[in-house]
């Protein structure tokens, strides 16, 4: 009977473990809570531009992995990618950006 109840708990321990490790995160994949941080993280950015009188006539696409925006699109001029990635660095949570914007 004690034997029974060994496999039991290691079984429950086990599962409890893979469970867990499935729930964490790799270089190339974001757990599911980093995943609702970078959509939360992206929304914001995008709202902000768009409610940016100057900015919201550029097509400015907004990317988020890890806390990291990824800006890209065409503007204008440097001044405009520039206005882009410094509203991005004021979002909470952003942790870096990367400017792939060309400007034409």
């Amino acid at each position: 009977m004690k034997k029974s109840h060994v496999f039991v708990r290691c079984f429950f321990v086990v599962i409890l473990i893979a469970s867990l490790a499935a729930c964490a995160s790799t270089s190339k994949q974001s757990s599911a809570g980093e995943y609702i941080d970078d959509s939360v993280i992206t929304t914001k950015v995008k709202s902000l531009i768009a409610a940016d009188a100057f900015l919201n006539s550029f097509q400015i696409s907004v990317e988020t992995f890890k806390g990291t925006v990824q800006l890209s699109g065409f503007v204008d001029s440097q001044q405009t990618a520039n206005k882009a990635v410094e509203i991005a660095r004021g979002v909470k949570g952003v942790t870096s950006v990367k400017n792939n914007m060309i400007v034409k």
